[in-house]
């Protein structure tokens, strides 16, 4: 059920005069995020003046660090004109999920003018899965050749990419020194899955940014299952004592930010932690750890 416009302008109006989102620098680049960051896929389907209100209402609550992909259905042509009044003092992150330079740069242009923007604070690898499509990307002619073509003119400030694989994202960060790395950092993943612990610590050592997805997912689907959410294709936890530990699980690590599932109400809860937010506890760690070993991760490394 779509939230009202209304309901978004009243939202956050009852939070404490205490409320605040911490900022975290990214990696060596100098930037700083809000530790919430905006998955621009919230917005795909939904009206513009929807849009609007909940780009306003996130940029006045603290939040800087947007996010968005030519993937995300019309997303884009959202996030744009919403985003506008906001661009000079926001980050903006998107993605191409095309392998080839030809097809990045298309990506790239179209990003551009949906975006309404001449730059990109950051520009990434979307969603790598293979150690097939690493070598592709940096195979002459890949899709690198277009980031580092924009990086060198000044239309990418800084260069990362995300990664659904364990092997891919190692391969990725051999191969080039990327800004930052976004990733699932996720309690079930990392302690039932075997998925996080070796991207992390790579990432950590070598000074990258690390952005974290699926914080607040709690498992996969089953075959037949109906979408919860229709911009989230996971199940998000549905327990909000347990959805709050999750997300401090993972901005308890040395992450930069995190981004929320895909939907507005879930942004939404995720804001409003933020105003009693502190690192987890070894209570609530074990608690997890427990639940995760009851839980089909979404991602998993054998």
């Amino acid at each position: 059920m779509l939230i009202s416009v209304e309901a978004i302008k009243n939202f956050g109006k009852d939070f404490p005069s205490t409320y605040n989102i911490p900022r975290r620098e990214l990696g060596k680049t100098g930037e700083k995020l809000s530790v919430l960051g905006f998955g621009g896929i919230m917005l795909n389907d939904n009206p513009q003046e929807f849009a609007n209100e909940m780009v306003a209402k996130a940029f006045e609550l603290g939040v800087n660090y947007f996010d968005v992909a030519p993937k995300y259905g019309n997303a884009e042509d959202r996030l744009g004109p919403a985003l506008k009044p906001f661009r000079k003092n926001c980050f903006l992150a998107c993605k191409t999920r095309e392998r080839d330079a030809a097809g990045a740069q298309k990506n790239l242009d179209d990003s551009f003018k949906k975006l309404q923007t001449d730059y990109f604070d950051l520009y990434q690898l979307h969603e790598l899965s293979s150690i097939e499509e690493v070598e592709q990307v940096f195979s002459p002619g890949g899709a690198m050749e277009t980031l580092i073509k924009a990086k060198k003119e000044g239309k990418i400030k800084h260069i990362g990419f995300s990664a659904h694989h364990v092997g891919a994202a190692l391969l990725a960060m051999k191969k080039y020194d990327f800004d930052s790395i976004l990733v699932p950092i996720n309690f079930a993943c990392w302690n039932a899955g075997n998925f996080g612990p070796q991207i992390y610590i790579e990432a950590e050592k070598r000074g990258m940014g690390i952005l974290a997805l699926k914080a607040m997912a709690l498992t996969t689907f089953n075959q037949g299952e109906d979408l919860i959410y229709k911009n989230c294709w996971y199940k998000p936890i549905d327990d909000e004592a347990i959805m709050k530990m999750a997300l401090k699980y993972t901005l308890s690590k040395n992450v930069t930010a995190a981004i929320p599932p895909g939907d507005v109400s879930l942004f939404m809860k995720a804001l409003e932690f933020m105003h009693d937010f502190s690192s987890i506890s070894d209570e609530e760690t074990q608690q997890l750890v427990k639940l995760a070993k009851n839980t089909r991760p979404v991602f998993v490394h054998e």
